[in-house]
């Protein structure tokens, strides 16, 4: 594992990326109804804006928006102000939305590349982390720090489970309740924390109402595993049965694995209560491993390459157990804050480089489109729900204005 690659990506890979085509079928009950909204909006998008861009800045919207809410309560103990659940909410659906019509756009400037499906799955990768953490902050689930680290992971999971089908089967597999609804499922949190109090998530029948987003996560995990088990059970679409890069169809459970087990035994052996005194620094810590983890999983996908087991994101984790292991010579705080920039770091370094490294080889720009596009045709109110997409490139103009598969659309 080399500390510092001038390349990432060598040559066969960057030419199985260029030929690589985006395959989704999707079920969702929500996408449906909120096409025309969706097409509304990116009939009002300027034609010069790059996809690109369009993804970046829903996702600066809710990082901040999240901040915020983490500003007031770093624990996820203290009531935060209603107006931060508000603006929160309103993060995640600007985000929600943004994120819906960058691959609309991209059909729409006819700026379609692999590098935008790579750039929205990132960006989501990231999200995840921030949609997760600040729903648990609505709802005060720092007063239990077991159940939040269970939630905040579960997101995560579920989110690497989906890439990791992904990987095995060729084809990224949405539900009938998947992202679009968790997504609005997590505004309605934050809308009833904005509206009653987080205190209301407290209210006491036979359990408190918040136990109710942990039923859910269970639910949600059981479904995505059992499909995942299916998946494996079949057979990936590689020679004998492997994934699409021909390797093991069980391979991406050690990486993810060297995320999830290291978080939880220090947050287990920890003497100073780490995690308990600040879940919010410690789950974004963790959770931009996982970033980074599920970004390599994706890569190895589009370039049907074999994922790497190890990554130097994982040194900020060994900060934090190799403290422990001698004894907490360093105030573990002070660690868990250089392991979250550290991998921070890392995470931007790695992202960077190898959108700069697609771009060098497509000849395109990340955030701009390089001509003045012509306008396709496209109306506002659909007809019908499209429920099946494959790659971009096999779209017609005219199938491209019904509705689009959300968050996983192809974007320059």
């Amino acid at each position: 594992m080399q500390f510092y690659k001038e390349r990432i990506l060598n040559a066969a890979q960057l030419k199985r990326l260029s030929e690589h085509k985006y395959s989704c079928t999707s079920a969702s009950i929500l996408d449906a109804w909120l096409q025309p909204w969706w097409c509304w909006l990116v009939s009002k998008t300027p034609l010069w804006l790059a996809p690109n861009l369009i993804t970046i800045l829903g996702l600066i919207v809710n990082i901040v928006t999240t901040l915020i809410l983490i500003w007031y309560s770093p624990d996820a103990r203290q009531e935060p102000p209603r107006w931060a659940c508000a603006l929160c909410a309103l993060g995640v659906f600007i985000y929600q939305s943004l994120d819906a019509i960058d691959g609309k756009q991209a059909r729409r400037t006819g700026s379609q590349s692999p590098l935008g499906e790579l750039f929205d799955h990132g960006c989501d990768s990231i999200s995840t982390v921030f949609i997760a953490l600040g729903a648990c902050i609505a709802v005060k689930l720092g007063e239990y720090p077991t159940w939040m680290f269970f939630q905040c992971f579960c997101a995560m999971t579920l989110f690497y489970c989906a890439h990791w089908q992904a990987y095995v089967t060729g084809t990224l597999k949405m539900g009938r309740i998947d992202v679009t609804e968790a997504q609005y499922a997590i505004i309605g949190i934050h809308l009833v924390s904005a509206v009653l109090g987080s205190e209301a998530w407290a209210t006491k029948g036979t359990l408190e109402v918040r136990y109710s987003l942990g039923v859910v996560a269970v639910a949600g995990v059981a479904l995505t595993l059992a499909s995942l088990a299916a998946a494996i059970a079949a057979g990936g679409v590689g020679k004998n049965g492997s994934t699409v890069a021909g390797t093991s169809i069980l391979s991406p459970v050690i990486p993810f694995s060297l995320v999830v087990v290291p978080a939880f035994i220090i947050f287990q052996k920890s003497e100073s209560h780490v995690y308990e005194n600040h879940p919010a620094l410690y789950i974004l810590a963790f959770g931009m491993v996982a970033a980074k983890v599920t970004n390599r999983l994706v890569v190895a996908h589009m370039t049907k390459s074999e994922m790497e087991y190890y990554d130097w994101s994982l040194l900020g984790p060994a900060m934090l157990f190799l403290n422990q292991y001698f004894n907490n010579a360093i105030p573990e705080y002070y660690v868990l804050w250089l392991c979250t920039i550290w991998v921070v770091a890392n995470l931007m370094r790695y992202c960077g480089q190898i959108c700069l490294e697609i771009c060098d080889h497509l000849k395109i720009h990340l955030f701009r489109i390089p001509y003045p596009p012509a306008p396709l045709s496209m109306p506002t109110s659909p007809k019908h729900a499209e429920r099946n997409a494959t790659s971009d490139s096999e779209k017609s103009e005219t199938e491209d204005s019904a509705p689009l598969i959300n968050n996983n659309s192809i974007s320059l």
